[in-house]
């Protein structure tokens, strides 16, 4: 979807369309995050993760609108229910994007950029919001062209072009090259994908470990992740980006006792139970840690959960943090356990 949820309050209130927009907390106090930033903030070089004081810096006229999550889980399950009309292969990441296999062509379409074509048309006549839409022979090379043209983009890279458009491409646009691994890459000038296929997979795991061994495959256009709309279920868990960093030990320990309640009732839902426990802290400058705690019998219960989280916050908050999110979660379950995402059985595992 594009800048999904500016644009379903731009959708939602007149006063916005065709404003800068920033969902998030506004830049007072102890300072908001951007969320989602409109399009016609993003002009101004308004993104995703930065602090609301800067978004105002770089548009002093921009307009900031307090998020509403119940609104956009609506939207994104209306989306979910017209993608299950083309395919049953339907693979959510976050509310607001999902990969498609639609060699299940449910309807008998036999087109793949057809397909692609009337689910964005059915998207914006029944819900009027744009998406954007990649169609390829994989998954990395379809999320790659999601990406290239948006708003209200499409974009099809076909078998004889896969490898020409990898060579091509900015090795910052590669899953899992952030903007570390990607200063890397220049520093050995690697800069694209045709760079990096002029290296042995032996010298890519030199250089970058294990991973090495998925970027010698994805240069060469070798992608064979499955769409799963039956994924094995490895954690159960809930967090939060808190609109203002939170300074204060009780005001965190709230917010914890609050997240612990909702894995919980996840973890009631899924009938699951696991031996770890773990803490998820995020800094105001996104530095991030994480603490767990192995038991020895499967945990599933609300005061065992919040008392860990309770102990280990004690354990690493620090007077003059800045906390913008927390996270609790739930692993090492005594059995594997399969969960069906279905149009029936959806759920967003986290929060904003």
């Amino acid at each position: 979807m594009d800048a999904f949820y500016a644009s379903i309050e731009q959708r939602d209130n007149i006063q916005y369309r065709g404003k800068p927009i920033v969902v998030g907390g506004p830049p007072t106090g102890r300072g908001g995050v951007v969320a989602t930033a409109s399009y016609e903030a993003r002009a101004f070089g308004v993104r995703s993760a930065m602090t609301s004081k800067r978004a105002q810096q770089l548009c002093p006229h921009v307009i900031f609108v307090y998020p509403r999550f119940e609104a956009y889980k609506q939207v994104s399950k209306q989306i979910r229910e017209i993608f299950y009309q083309y395919t049953d292969l339907v693979e959510p990441l976050s509310l607001d994007e999902a990969y498609l296999d639609v060699t299940s062509d449910k309807l008998g379409i036999g087109s793949a950029i057809e397909i692609a074509k009337r689910i964005k048309q059915q998207i914006y006549d029944d819900l009027h919001l744009t998406a954007s839409a990649g169609v390829s022979i994989n998954k990395f090379v379809a999320k790659i062209a999601s990406d290239l043209h948006k708003p209200n983009g499409l974009t099809f890279i076909g078998p004889s072009r896969v490898s020409s458009f990898i060579e091509q491409l900015p090795v910052e646009k590669f899953f899992g090259v952030g903007k570390v691994t990607a200063a890397k890459m220049k520093s050995m000038n690697l800069f694209t994908g045709k760079d990096l296929k002029a290296l042995s997979e032996s010298e890519l795991v030199q250089h970058f470990g294990k991973t090495g061994r998925f970027y010698f495959s994805i240069v060469r256009g070798e992608d064979n992740r499955p769409v799963e709309p039956n994924r094995e279920t490895k954690s159960v868990g809930a967090e939060d980006t808190f609109l203002h960093d939170l300074t204060q030990l009780d005001d965190l320990k709230h917010e914890l006792n609050r997240i612990a309640a909702q894995v919980v009732k996840r973890l009631n839902q899924y009938q699951l139970s696991g031996r770890t426990l773990t803490l998820k802290v995020k800094y105001h400058d996104f530095k991030q840690i994480t603490r767990s705690k192995s038991f020895t019998e499967n945990i599933h219960d609300l005061p065992t959960i919040a008392q860990f989280a309770s102990d280990t916050i004690d354990q690493v908050f620090e007077t003059g943090d800045k906390i913008r999110l927390l996270g609790l979660s739930v692993s090492n379950f005594a059995e594997p356990v399969f969960q069906p995402v279905s149009p029936k059985n959806q759920q967003q595992l986290q929060l904003f």
